[in-house]
């Protein structure tokens, strides 16, 4: 009864889809670029889930030529923040709780991607510059995904109603002197 049963499933067989389609496209095993990735998703559904099935290609690509790596760390760090908030209410709840904590990761956010926007060097490879420009829309719109209801439900009742048009301006200070 307690008797060991005999392995049925063979090890090779055992191997996730994942692992091996990440094998296929020449990725390192179980490496992970994503900071804060501290469950069992992987790089590639991560990206996935976020971004769409599209990026992770364009990210494969890219990878196989990378330079220096910088606009790729900086991609993952925009990914990192937005999955590490979506799995923890608690983070969550504190960027609801506080202005100016929420403000600081969006402005990083934001910040990230225009820095991969700057690095983008279209004379040099138009190819590869349009890969990294479709990979750029992509994390933007993720970003915008990301950032809308943390505004709604972070703003106080009369003002969820003019959220969306107001994180849409410009933010700019006047100062008035009667």
């Amino acid at each position: 009864m307690n008797a060991p049963q005999p392995l049925l499933v063979p090890v090779a067989s055992a191997v996730s889809a994942d692992a091996a389609a990440d094998a296929r496209d020449g990725a390192p095993a179980r490496l992970r670029e994503i900071p804060y990735n501290y469950t069992s998703f992987s790089d590639r559904e991560i990206v996935q889930r976020l971004l769409g099935a599209r990026a992770w290609e364009l990210l494969s690509l890219l990878r196989q030529e990378r330079r220096t790596g910088r606009s790729a760390r900086m991609l993952y760090e925009v990914l990192g923040d937005i999955w590490v908030v979506q799995r923890n209410p608690f983070l969550e709840d504190d960027l609801l709780a506080s202005q100016k904590r929420r403000g600081l990761l969006i402005d990083a956010l934001h910040h990230r991607l225009s820095e991969v926007e700057k690095r983008r060097t279209p004379q040099d490879d138009p190819v590869r510059d349009g890969h990294v420009r479709e990979l750029l829309q992509a994390a933007t719109a993720a970003v915008q995904r990301f950032c809308r209801p943390l505004r709604q439900r972070a703003a106080p009742a009369p003002a969820r109603a003019r959220a969306c048009s107001a994180a849409s301006r410009p933010r700019t200070t006047s100062s008035s002197t009667a």
